[in-house]
């Protein structure tokens, strides 16, 4: 059974991240090289994106789910419109 926003949110609660909020992005949005004092989640709820950290590239689509520790520096490039949940870990 798909996950609703809802319990997606009340899992990464349970998890301990905080700030946890909906996003959405358009196709060709981009986010440059940077790096957040925080680990960061990010739950796909429509659309695709790709992620680069500096090990690897991951291609997000609907229900995929990306942890970036702490420090880890990355970038992102929306392939299509996207809507995802972010939250944050200190």
């Amino acid at each position: 059974m798909k996950k609703t926003t809802s319990d997606i949110i009340k899992e990464l609660q349970e998890e301990g991240y905080k700030n946890i909020f909906v996003w959405r992005d358009t196709k060709g949005t981009y986010y440059d090289w940077h790096k957040h004092p925080y680990n960061e989640v990010r739950v796909m709820l429509s659309g695709e994106m790709i992620i680069k950290t500096s090990q690897k590239e991951f291609h997000l689509k609907e229900g995929d789910r990306l942890n970036v520790p702490a420090g880890e520096i990355h970038e992102a490039y929306v392939l299509n419109d996207c809507e995802y949940v972010c939250g944050s870990k200190f």
